[in-house]
């Protein structure tokens, strides 16, 4: 799967793939349709949703390889990310060593159409509202 063809599948879904995503390792930065931004990550033995607000994201710009000014601009493009100081408001992580019996870095080595479904489950997950009795 390419990360065009989900960014149409996520679409679908009223859901946006943001640029900074990419496909090895997995890691996705995706726009929810309540404009918070959801970071599914593949690293390790664990799969990780976190939900961060919107105000999160941020840009940097990437430096040219000179970076001298003379005959390249002193700035490259600009890359969407997360911002360093960024707190999650939730998190849902799916524990392969545990679930599957994963002892190395296999979620890491996973292809994104295998990862896909686990975001999905995950995305369920954070959707679900917990409700609380009132005394």
């Amino acid at each position: 799967m390419q990360l065009s063809t989900l960014a149409d599948l996520l679409a679908s879904r009223g859901l946006r793939l943001l640029p900074g995503a990419h496909a090895v390792p997995v890691e996705l930065l995706v726009q929810l349709p309540d404009a918070t931004i959801a970071q599914f990550t593949a690293r390790g033995r664990t799969l990780r949703l976190r939900q961060y607000a919107a105000t999160a994201l941020t840009t940097i710009a990437i430096p040219t390889e000179c970076g001298c000014g003379d005959h390249h601009p002193q700035t490259g493009p600009d890359r969407v990310t997360l911002s360093a100081y960024a707190v999650p408001l939730t998190e849902r992580v799916i524990d392969g060593e545990l679930l599957f019996g994963w002892t190395g870095h296999e979620a890491g080595l996973l292809r994104l159409a295998d990862a896909t479904p686990y975001f999905f489950d995950l995305l369920a997950q954070l959707e679900e509202r917990e409700l609380v009795g009132v005394a």
